[in-house]
C-alpha cells in the first residue's frame, strides 16, 4: 500500500478535504439561514475550492488524468450550482432550494469521494469496483433521503427564501 499524503499539494489536499467533510457535514445539520450556517458554509466553500484545485494537481494513482479528476469536475459543477442562487438571489423566486439542492449534492459526492478513497486503499480489492460500489452506494442512500425529505425541505426553503 502506498503513502497517503505523498507531497505538500497532497498533504494541503488532504487537510482541505477533511475541513470539508466537517464543514459540509455541520452545514447539512444546521438550521438553514442561520449566521452560523452562512459561515460554515462558506467556509466549507473555501475548503472545498481548495481541495478541488489540489485534485487537478496529483496524479500519483495514474501519473495522468483519472478517475478522481472527472469526479472534481463534476464536484465543481454542483459547488458552483450550488453558490449561483446565493449571489443571484434576488433574481431568482426558488434561491433557496436551488442553494440547498446542490450544495446537498456536493456534500454527498465528497462524502461519496471519501468512502471512494478509503475502499481503495484496502490492499488487493479491485480499484474500480471499489469506486463504483463506494459511488453508487454513498449516491444511492443520499438520493434515497432526498427523495424521503423532499416535500419537507422544500417547504423550509421556501420559507427561508421568503425571510431573506
Amino acid at each position: 500500500m502506498y503513502n497517503l499524503i505523498n507531497n505538500q499539494i497532497g498533504l494541503i489536499h488532504f487537510i482541505a478535504s477533511v475541513l470539508a467533510l466537517v464543514f459540509g457535514s455541520a452545514v447539512l445539520v444546521m438550521t438553514k439561514g442561520s449566521k452560523i450556517h452562512s459561515r460554515a458554509g462558506y467556509l466549507y466553500v473555501v475548503s472545498m475550492v481548495v481541495m478541488l484545485a489540489t485534485a487537478f494537481m496529483l496524479y500519483n494513482l495514474f501519473g495522468k488524468w483519472g478517475i478522481f479528476h472527472y469526479f472534481a469536475v463534476v464536484s465543481s459543477c454542483t459547488l458552483i450550482l450550488g453558490m449561483i442562487p446565493i449571489l443571484v438571489r434576488n433574481q431568482i423566486k426558488n434561491w433557496a432550494y436551488l442553494h440547498f439542492s446542490f450544495m446537498y449534492w456536493s456534500v454527498i459526492g465528497l462524502y461519496a469521494a471519501f468512502v471512494s478513497e478509503m475502499l481503495t486503499r484496502i490492499p488487493e480489492v479491485p480499484f474500480y469496483n471499489m469506486v463504483g460500489l463506494a459511488t453508487a452506494g454513498v449516491m444511492l442512500v443520499g438520493g434515497i433521503l432526498f427523495g424521503i425529505n423532499k416535500a419537507k425541505w422544500s417547504r423550509m426553503m421556501i420559507e427561508i427564501s421568503k425571510n431573506k
